[in-house]
């Protein structure tokens, strides 16, 4: 299994901090964002390599920080200079798949997003289900819901539908954007593009793809940190204690 990490966006909410720097590569508690996703991943003994797929703009920067990790990491110019003209998650899987090469098992994530449980449970659960996998999370509060990818599932935990902001969501189960596709799905990102499946969030493709094969959802074990703001990277900043395997 491969790791590809989303990390073409401008995160313009957190302007100044990211108006030169990425956000995946801000620090919390003197960590960078990506080394504690990727140090926890090392953890699983899964991942046979690692790719961030950046905009224009910040290459340089993964470029710096992928230089001091132990793992060799590809990182991938998607060729876009403003949040105006971003590809978009989907389009930006796909353009790191043909630029890579890929083809693998893809486990794909957002690079800017914390978890306080370890990525091996949700590993272990795509092996086990031999299908592709998100993760999902129980969220109460309803004007979040209307942000954030929705899956309606039954009980054996398949995905009957998912939505991406919906405007009256179906349920209270929202999908972060942890996903693992199998080999064969992955071949389908580009046959989702050609048939109009929208790419500005990644969770796109899982709501085009759940009514093609089976996809799974399990259900988290932790908690998610979602850095989205000033305020949020703050509280995050102050609070986080780290992964619990």
């Amino acid at each position: 299994m491969q790791c590809l990490i989303l990390a073409a966006g401008y995160a313009t909410r957190l302007y100044p901090l990211t108006e030169n720097f990425p956000k995946p590569l801000l620090e919390i508690q003197g960590k960078p964002i990506l080394d504690w996703l990727i140090d926890d991943l090392e953890t699983t003994g899964k991942i046979s390599g690692y790719a961030v797929v950046s905009n224009h703009r910040f290459k340089t920067c993964f470029d710096e920080w992928a230089s001091k990790r132990p793992q060799r990491i590809a990182v991938v110019d998607d060729g876009t200079s403003t949040n105006e003209t971003r590809l978009g998650a989907v389009r930006d899987i796909q353009f790191a798949i043909d630029a890579l090469k890929l083809d693998d098992d893809l486990l794909v994530m957002a690079g800017d997003n914390l978890l306080d449980f370890s990525l091996a449970h949700f590993v272990r659960y795509a092996l086990e289900k031999q299908t592709s996998c998100v993760m999902r999370y129980y969220e109460h509060d309803e004007m979040r819901l209307l942000r954030t990818g929705v899956l309606a599932i039954d009980e054996k935990d398949r995905i009957l539908e998912m939505t991406e902001k919906s405007p009256t969501p179906a349920t209270h189960w929202a999908c972060p954007a942890f996903y693992c596709f199998r080999r064969e799905d992955v071949g389908l990102v580009k046959t989702a593009i050609a048939e109009g499946c929208p790419v500005d969030a990644p969770g796109s493709f899982i709501a085009w793809l759940c009514h093609r094969v089976p996809v799974h959802a399990m259900e988290m074990p932790g908690r998610r940190f979602d850095i989205g703001n000033l305020a949020s990277y703050q509280e995050v900043q102050q609070n986080y204690r780290g992964i619990a395997q």
